[in-house]
């Protein structure tokens, strides 16, 4: 019951609508995903996502959040997360992290997808297929009666198996009616430590692997975070509802993948 009325516990209309709005998200990363080549800007995705989402009787929920300037986060190579959209173009061999967030119905939608840009070092497409599957092993932790911790371990045992690291002072968080909501959840812990997750509770799974080092710092923007030893950095979300015996995964990456499959660059 304290759950419920701290809003940590959503109703079953609830999810609907944080799946309605994270479904949107996956369909916006899809469009994108036709666009992301060698030679397209930031800027570009941007203009593109945020008209898909009003097409789609959305906002964009990013653009304007304490500040921040645009419709997506665009993160390339060593940025972590929160990269702010540029006129830069994006060079093969690139990585680019892209997040993107809706509002629609009082609800928010939240997800991230990093991608191949042309031809990608083999190490670094390891990185992102590590860090993809890392997502997924957090994810299947999200049942009732497991803690946050059980994520965050299995995010981290991972990859730190693997040789990469985790960024600690980033990390996934509730979602709802805002984008930012209770509890938080790191992609480092131990099992069965932190907050007990509840049946409909709705969590984003985020994680922010690194190459190289953990240590990152922020640029003078405010809000681009960079790896400190300046190696690729991968980014993969998932919004997700906890479920009795399962997650209930409100997001899904294969629309993403089936543009990626038909262009040949799936991950």
């Amino acid at each position: 019951m304290f759950f419920k009325k701290m809003g940590l516990v959503k109703t079953a209309e609830e999810i609907e609508l944080l799946r309605e709005n994270n479904q949107l998200v996956s369909r916006t990363l899809a469009e994108l995903a036709k666009h992301i080549t060698p030679g397209v800007t930031g800027l570009q995705l941007d203009k593109i996502a945020e008209q898909f989402i009003r097409d789609h009787g959305a906002v964009p929920a990013f653009l304007g959040y304490r500040g921040f300037p645009n419709t997506l986060c665009i993160s390339v190579n060593d940025v972590v997360i929160h990269g702010i959209p540029s006129a830069v173009a994006l060079r093969d061999g690139d990585i680019v992290s892209v997040d993107c967030g809706t509002r629609m119905k009082g609800y928010v939608g939240d997800s991230a997808y990093t991608f191949a840009v042309g031809n990608v070092d083999e190490s670094v497409m390891q990185l992102l297929r590590a860090t993809k599957e890392s997502l997924k092993r957090g994810v299947a932790q999200a049942v009732d009666g497991k803690r946050v911790g059980d994520v965050s371990f299995a995010v981290q045992s991972y990859v730190e198996s693997l040789g990469y690291s985790v960024v600690r002072e980033m990390e996934g968080h509730g979602i709802g009616t805002k984008m930012h909501e209770k509890p938080g959840v790191p992609n480092y812990g131990q099992r069965g430590s932190g907050k007990k997750l509840i049946k409909g509770m709705t969590i984003c799974v985020e994680p922010m692997i690194n190459m190289g080092g953990r240590d990152i710092f922020q640029e003078k923007d405010g809000w681009t975070i960079r790896t400190k030893d300046r190696k690729c950095s991968a980014h993969f979300e998932y919004a997700v509802a906890v479920g009795k015996e399962k997650p209930d995964i409100l997001t899904t990456f294969e629309y993403v993948e089936e543009v990626l499959k038909q262009k040949g660059n799936l991950i």
